[in-house]
């Protein structure tokens, strides 16, 4: 009765919203099509009776059919550039400026504008400064609204989305709870760990630092090193916000560099890394991870979110991770005390998400969908799903049974009733619901107070009260300010895509040869290193320190 009910609540609703379609005067009168989708990254195809796009299906007259991302993403891309074979909805991941560089995409501002799409242009116009580009005539382009950092309200910060060293749960309970601040803390604990425990209860083997080093994810590799000097995700740069000029930096081949890579050579040499690290693709290492024996790695929340799911999925949430914001103990920096920064202020995910690509007959109807998805009734829909079914309503709070929480968690539950490979690229609303009757919610669960709270799992709620925390992003100090420049992995690398092409490629190759050495080569071999790289580091980080002033000239100019 209750899902007859909730039905009848969303087909009510839904028929109002399709009535304010800007294309049609009902869903009936739509043509039917099938928008081709790209995804520059992995997935699993929806189920053929997901509801949600049923939904769509029948509100909007639009079938979807997906394509995920099975090999390198630039090569993917490239090809599909070469060929012109494009989707009609293009996600080029973290090489979207290849898409867009290509002539691949459409300006979003031929059709997008505050009279024809009110909630779209509302939803972009807040942070207009950094999403608004010129081309190279001088005009204002569009052509990725971004699929996340779009926020309304104050910032939400439950949990460390971004980047982090993770370790497992299991081993900070084992250790008496203790605060891990720093880079040789963190090994120490992992090392004492593992000479105790060498392998799970099943007798496999623990593996104490996992390095994901495939394609554009080589970040778990690179990136690490600016975060032990306390910066959020800038890429490949450091960045001194302190001084006038943004003083900029490639940080792979500086001294404070090689103490990590010599830190994860000792490691390496106890046995602690696997030599097979360098090698596994990103679904070797989820299946790793969500087997639970990996106790530590540094990576970004969400690049690892099916791993967690699987390990809740298995009842094994001791093996799920922590985000710890390390820094380098003082002997690494010339004594120098580092106050760790990892969080950063709202930051829009800028040129990642959905563009439609120049070939597509459908620009104006895509965006016009759009327009009506960033409607409260569609975006609950995509958020929490249908009323009674995924969540109720108590005293105006929407609310989860702990059944319908722990639905989210489990894969197979999304791919029949979520729309994720459709949603999480496009623009959305984030943070909190503004307004109508559900204001003062949140719009993603996982963040609604009584849900973080009050759903948490008995051993979550255990392990942070030995810590005194009420949430795990106690573990890292609070958000800073985000810099006027935003983050600097955002900036379009393509003018010096040579150079930085040819700075990532021997970072690739010759970081693992430097872990996996011998001790006594190792130096040697980092003056060799710094050698090779010299040139195309300079040639980039001179892009960049350019870069960074004109992206914070461009924001500051328009407050």
């Amino acid at each position: 009765m209750k899902k007859l009910i909730a039905s009848v609540l969303v087909l009510a609703m839904l028929v109002s919203v399709v009535s304010l379609l800007p294309f049609a005067a009902t869903a009936d009168e739509l043509e039917p099509i099938t928008l081709t989708v790209f995804r520059g990254d992995p997935g699993d195809q929806p189920a053929e009776d997901n509801k949600i796009y049923k939904l769509i299906e029948e509100k909007f007259g639009v079938k979807f059919q997906f394509e995920f991302l099975a090999g390198n993403l630039d090569e993917t891309l490239g090809l599909k550039i070469f060929g012109q074979d494009y989707p009609d909805l293009f996600d080029g991941g973290n090489s979207a400026d290849l898409i867009i560089s290509g002539g691949a995409l459409v300006n979003l501002l031929d059709y997008i504008s505050p009279e024809k799409t009110p909630r779209l242009w509302a939803h972009i116009e807040p942070q207009k400064a950094r999403l608004i580009e010129k081309d190279e005539n001088g005009n204002d382009v569009l052509y990725i609204i971004p699929n996340y950092g779009l926020t309304d309200g104050d910032q939400i910060v439950n949990e460390v989305n971004g980047p982090a060293f993770f370790i497992q749960k299991q081993v900070l309970a084992w250790a008496g709870y203790p605060q891990i601040h720093t880079l040789n803390e963190y090994f120490d604990l992992i090392e004492r760990f593992i000479a105790e425990n060498p392998t799970d209860k099943n007798g496999t083997p623990y593996i104490g630092f996992d390095i994901l080093c495939e394609d554009w994810r080589h970040f778990c590799l690179i990136n690490p090193v600016q975060h032990l000097m306390g910066r959020p995700n800038d890429g490949e740069v450091l960045i001194d916000v302190s001084t006038n000029d943004f003083h900029t930096e490639t940080f792979i081949d500086k001294p404070y560099a090689k103490a990590y890579y010599k830190k994860l050579n000792e490691e390496f040499q106890k046995g602690l890394i696997s030599r097979d690290t360098f090698v596994m693709n990103y679904d070797q290492y989820i299946a790793q991870l969500s087997s639970g024996t990996v106790l530590g790695m540094f990576d970004q929340t969400w690049d690892f979110g099916n791993a967690t799911a699987a390990l809740k999925d298995a009842g094994m949430d001791e093996n799920t991770y922590v985000a710890l914001g390390l820094v380098y103990d003082p002997e690494y920096v010339d004594g120098k005390v580092i106050e760790e920064h990892y969080v950063n202020g709202t930051v829009p995910n800028v040129r990642r998400g959905f563009g439609i690509s120049v070939t597509s007959p459908y620009a104006e109807r895509i965006v016009a969908m759009w327009e009506e998805m960033l409607s409260n009734e569609w975006q609950l829909l995509f958020n929490w799903g249908i009323e009674g079914e995924d969540y109720y309503v108590e005293n105006g709070r929407l609310l989860m049974t702990e059944e319908q929480y722990n639905n989210r968690n489990d894969n197979t539950w999304k791919l029949q009733n979520r729309a994720l490979a459709f949603w999480e690229s496009s623009p959305k609303k984030q943070g909190w619901i503004m307004d109508g009757p559900y204001a003062g919610n949140a719009w993603d669960p996982a963040n609604q107070p009584e849900i973080v709270l009050g759903l948490m799992n008995a051993y979550d709620q255990d392990f942070l009260s030995h810590y005194g925390f009420s949430k795990f992003a106690d573990f890292v100090n609070p958000p800073i300010e985000l810099a006027p420049y935003g983050e600097a992995w955002q900036i379009d690398y393509t003018p010096v895509d040579v150079e930085h092409t040819d700075f990532l490629n021997i970072q690739d190759q010759r970081l693992p040869e430097l872990i996996m050495c011998a001790p006594e080569e190792f130096d040697a071999k980092w003056d060799a290193f710094v050698e090779e790289i010299t040139p195309s580091a300079t040639a980039f980080g001179d892009y960049m320190q350019k870069a960074v002033l004109e992206e914070a000239a461009k924001v500051l100019g328009n407050e």
